[in-house]
């Protein structure tokens, strides 16, 4: 039996690689299939497919927004070395008015040009990483501040802003909430001082087992709980996500029994939020949704 300490969310990951039409359905079914968040991912292209079709993440984001009503959506995560700072902030305040304060703002380092062909592809640097985790930390606190303040300076290695004016103010005070997605050190101490939600997926390699993503996660987990007591913080105050990956991926769906064993793997060591991809074939869909109608009320 799943024992949970705090309330357990389910969310759903969408790859924005649909027409505009068929996007709206999926996420309205989403929607009225009861689960808490659904998601986009936020690159420039699909890497595994950079000719494929691909929508921004952010302008689909706010009419996506338009056409739900309550479930909660975000960028899982939003990859900072393609916008500015302050100029996310404005798109997150924005978004975060049309969807009337459901907006989770995801913010992540970015892949490495290693990985994601976009910096070629666009003539931006691809920062080494070092540089890319300094500069995230300067760009979280900004993002931090412009959502909390009508006025903003900040004076950094990185990034400087002078009376940086954000009018209107989010719908949600004092600023929607904010999940970082985080693997190393320094950047889960980043998640620990700043976030609302912390999120892994756990190991980078597509076909990890799930007792290679568990330990992963667990040894994770632990040194969030002492970067959070290093701070004076609360480690339940911070939310523990993950997006589910590796082998389990491709199982989740298959049926409810593998569904439950996968929520349970992650819950015993300390997960409160299970975010799966979308079903990859049609056949999946009806397992879908008699989880989501009966499996998942169960385990609330």
């Amino acid at each position: 039996m799943i024992c949970m300490g705090r309330d357990i969310r389910f969310g759903i990951l969408t790859l924005q690689n649909l027409p505009w039409q068929e996007e709206v359905k999926r996420w309205q079914l989403i929607e009225n299939l009861g689960f808490d968040s659904v998601w986009l991912a936020d690159h420039f292209v699909n890497y595994m497919q950079p000719t494929a079709p691909w929508f921004e993440s952010w302008t689909l984001l706010a009419a996506l927004a338009d056409k739900t009503s309550h479930i909660r959506i975000g960028t899982l995560v939003s990859s900072v070395p393609l916008r500015n700072p302050a100029v996310l902030a404005r798109q997150a305040l924005t978004v975060d008015n049309i969807s009337n304060g459901r907006l989770e703002l995801g913010l992540g380092a970015g892949a490495s040009g290693k990985v994601d062909p976009v910096y070629s592809m666009i003539g931006i640097k691809d920062w080494a990483r070092a540089e890319r985790v300094s500069r995230f930390q300067e760009i979280v606190e900004i993002i931090d501040k412009c959502l909390r303040n009508k006025v903003t300076n900040y004076d950094g290695q990185y990034y400087k802003l002078r009376d940086t004016a954000m009018a209107p103010p989010p719908v949600q005070q004092p600023r929607p909430p904010i999940t970082i997605g985080a693997m190393g050190p320094r950047m889960l101490k980043i998640a620990a001082r700043y976030a609302d939600t912390w999120n892994s997926f756990g190991d980078e390699e597509w076909g990890a087992p799930p007792e290679r993503i568990v330990e992963n996660t667990r040894q994770r987990n632990d040194m969030l709980d002492e970067y959070c007591k290093e701070i004076g913080r609360e480690p339940s105050s911070l939310r523990r996500s993950l997006l589910v990956f590796g082998a389990d991926a491709s199982t989740v769906f298959r049926s409810p029994k593998d569904f439950e064993d996968v929520v349970d793997r992650y819950t015993e060591i300390g997960i409160t939020e299970l975010i799966f991809y979308y079903p990859h074939t049609e056949k999946l869909i009806p397992t879908f949704k008699e989880i989501a109608t009966e499996v998942i009320p169960s385990l609330r």
